[in-house]
């Protein structure tokens, strides 16, 4: 498949007129989205947008006029005039230690400052400690113009913020000590508070990373009465006591002494025994939970609009077996409470580091008022076409791999851009032609307010995307790297799209390890192969290495050899690792031919049965002289970053643009940029995000990003391929 050369030229007309250096916006319906707090009426938030209660009934079907609304209930709001300042309510544990950050503040005056070479105005809003919203304000040719040397600007000054005193009772609160195979949440639920009150306790909480470390000490509010440690809360539940009901049936149904039960309800005494209609108080024993770690339980934080129903469903779990283990729940459900879970629970949900991920649905979670800003870096390399002659600039851009590439991830791009515009969604676009050049990457960087943007996509060459990443990183912007991207980058704003070798080559020797029962495992590896050679041994000590015969010219195996360590009574599985495609072609056409040939037909019938795996399916695979029949009838089977397309909306949306079949660059942009977007318009934070949101898939590519310490997130999604009958298969 190949992208439509002549419509693509015409696209390329197009990016170099209208949106290269230029902001293209996808338009949608203008909403705002409100998140109900405490105390809010439907009035009173219409008034703050000036619109009516209708206007927000009408895009909140779940929600009826002279209804008390919910607090956490989010609103889509549509309009854009802002009347007055809202009601903010805040929490009884953080509102004596929070401290409004978004304040109007008035200059007391100002002061000069002339730019000087290679200063940016981030250096210079650091420096002067003012926001960069303030500087523009009093150097409003900054809103049209970047930053020159020599420009004289003007510095608003401001009264140094009063320094405000913690009014936290230290009664109030204990240390904590994190003990082995703890989490925040695991902690968090412990206390019976919210992942944000235990970050607002603890500032020096990290605010994207999860990690936290054993020994940490963190400030927790202490349970009324002991400490957490031994804390035992005695709860009573109202029982009305039916006919024919006497002490020793109540001992056996609720395990406590009768003369615990008329202690407790002394009318019993009173009225001469036990009667039918009374209500008497029975304590509930709580249960012991035991040490509350990553070993025992696994954790889940409750969301907005979330109910019961969905939670019970989700977790295959009745409501009384939730409540006995989160006693909390009995005073009600509440976002961002922290709920533990049995560790063998097995439902619909994906578990990372015991806590649980959402499946979220985010085509039905899609939120119209929020307008992603994305910023494209991609080396079209204009440059390099002769944009007055069309067939010329056609045969180069086949000729040039980055070309071809930007083209495809970008053609994939604009189609997923009309998907979210169709969905009623704004997206602010600005594409730019990096040339592959790290100079030229860098330029543009300077240009643009970074902060601006909710992410970048690209670019392709490592020290441009090294680059773009230590200059986003400076105002939490993430990165995507669309390919491969294997270099020394460690910035926790990165997301590698591509899933790494490793997590491929495990990926497949998880899926054989459970698949495997008798069969002859054996491995034939070249020497530039060891790594792969050793961690197929590694995990199957069983299996036989086939010697590789390496010489200055030749390279191959002893087919005599190979035929001894061959099983006609069970299957053969053979791993292939090399890089070499001459040896992997021999290899194949010999591994086929022993294919059911039985070794010795005069005493008996049974076949040698051969299928061949690998953990790295590395493009001499693909080379012309290995036979696609031969790895057929073998029932090749490797791990894979990517699947076949079949015909979907998509395709054919790609067709009706393009007027061809997208090639595999192109299914790679349209995935990677609906993925981001649909997060996006889910919470316009794509790191945070990342969080909850367990694996996605679209047309051909899925994604489950992990974050690996400070130094980015990763894919970990990968697909397990056969081929069959000369078609290639998803395993699952």
């Amino acid at each position: 498949m190949g992208i439509n050369m002549k419509y693509i030229i015409n696209q390329v007309y197009i990016i170099s007129a209208f949106c290269l250096l230029v902001s293209c916006t996808a338009l949608g319906q203008k909403f705002h989205t409100h998140e109900v707090k405490a105390g809010e009426t439907l009035e009173g938030i219409s008034k703050f947008y000036g619109v009516t209660p209708a206007n927000i009934l009408q895009y909140n079907k779940e929600i009826k006029l002279g209804q008390q609304l919910r607090a956490n209930t989010i609103l889509v709001v549509p309009g854009v005039k802002i009347v007055t300042q809202p009601f903010t309510p805040v929490s009884n544990l953080s509102k004596d230690i929070m401290q409004d950050s978004i304040v109007a503040r008035e200059p007391v005056g100002f002061t000069s400052h002339r730019v000087r070479k290679r200063e940016t105005i981030f250096g210079i809003t650091q420096q002067y400690k003012i926001t960069e919203e303030e500087l523009k304000k009093y150097n409003k040719e900054l809103y049209a113009s970047p930053l020159k040397k020599k420009m004289n600007l003007r510095i608003p000054k401001y009264k140094a913020p009063q320094k405000q005193e913690s009014t936290l009772n230290s009664g109030d609160y204990e240390k904590y000590i994190v003990a082995p195979k703890e989490t925040r949440w695991s902690i968090a639920h412990k206390y019976g508070i919210a992942i944000d009150s235990m970050l607002v306790l603890n500032p020096e909480l990290s605010k994207t990373n999860n990690y936290i470390s054993e020994g940490f000490e963190l400030l927790m509010p202490k349970i009324a009465g002991s400490t957490v440690s031994n804390q035992v809360t005695q709860l009573f539940i109202s029982y009305t006591v039916p006919a024919k009901m006497n002490f020793y049936r109540l001992e056996q149904e609720f395990n406590v002494k009768s003369d615990e039960i008329v202690r407790l309800n002394p009318e019993i005494l009173e009225r001469g025994g036990l009667k039918e209609g009374m209500v008497i108080r029975i304590p509930e024993k709580k249960v012991d939970p035991g040490v509350i770690n990553t070993d025992n339980y696994i954790f889940y934080e409750v969301k907005p609009k979330q109910n019961e129903f969905r939670l019970t469903r989700k977790f295959g779990m009745t409501w009384a077996e939730l409540v006995q283990l989160n006693p909390d729940l009995k005073d009600g459900l509440k976002a961002g409470m922290v709920l533990k879970l049995p560790k063998n629970n097995v439902g619909d949900f994906e578990v990372r580091n015991s806590l649980v991920l959402d499946k979220v649905n985010l085509l039905d979670s899609i939120n119209v008022g929020v307008t992603p800003k994305i910023l494209f870096l991609l080396p079209f390399r204009l440059d390099k076409l002769n944009l007055s002659d069309k067939e010329l600039s056609m045969s180069t851009i086949a000729k040039r791999n980055d070309s071809k590439y930007s083209l495809g991830l970008y053609s994939g791009a604009l189609v997923a851009l009309d998907s979210l515009k169709a969905l009623g969604v704004s997206i602010d676009v600005k594409t730019f032609d990096n040339q592959l050049d790290l100079i030229r990457t860098k330029q543009i960087l300077q240009s643009e307010n970074l902060g601006g943007y909710n992410a970048i996509f690209g670019p392709l060459d490592i020290p441009s995307l090294k680059e773009t990443a230590v200059q986003a990183s400076k105002y939490n912007v993430p990165v995507v790297a669309p390919v491969p991207a294997k270099s020394a980058i460690s910035l926790n704003n990165v997301f590698f799209s591509y899933t790494e070798e490793p997590v491929l080559r495990k990926h497949m020797l998880d899926y054989v390890e459970k698949l495997h029962t008798e069969e002859i495992i054996l491995v034939i590896a070249d020497e530039k192969s060891k790594l792969e050679r050793e961690g197929i041994i590694k995990r199957f000590p069983n299996a036989q290495v086939v010697v590789v015969k390496e010489e200055e010219k030749n390279i191959g195996i002893n087919r005599d050899k190979l035929q001894t360590l061959l099983s006609d009574q069970v299957p053969n599985w053979v791993f292939v690792e090399s890089k070499n495609f001459k040896l992997i072609s021999s290899v194949v056409s010999i591994l086929n031919s022993f294919n059911n040939i039985a070794f010795d037909p005069l005493e008996g019938e049974d076949k040698v049965k051969v299928r061949m795996f690998t953990t790295d399916k590395n493009p001499s695979f693909d080379n012309d002289v290995i036979s696609n029949t031969h790895l057929s009838n073998l029932n090749f089977t490797y791990p894979s970053v990517y699947k076949e397309v079949v015909n979907n909306s998509f395709v054919e949306q790609y067709r009706k643009r393009f007027g061809d079949d997208p090639d595999r660059y192109a299914v790679r942009g349209f995935d990677l940029v609906y993925d981001l977007l649909l997060k996006l318009a889910y919470k316009n934070d794509l790191i945070d995000v990342s969080r909850f949101i367990g694996e996605t898939e679209y047309s051909g590519n899925k994604f489950d990003y992990e974050r690996k310490g400070v130094s980015g997130y990763y894919n970990q999604a990968s697909y397990i391929m056969m081929i069959d009958d000369l078609r290639i298969k998803e395993l699952q």
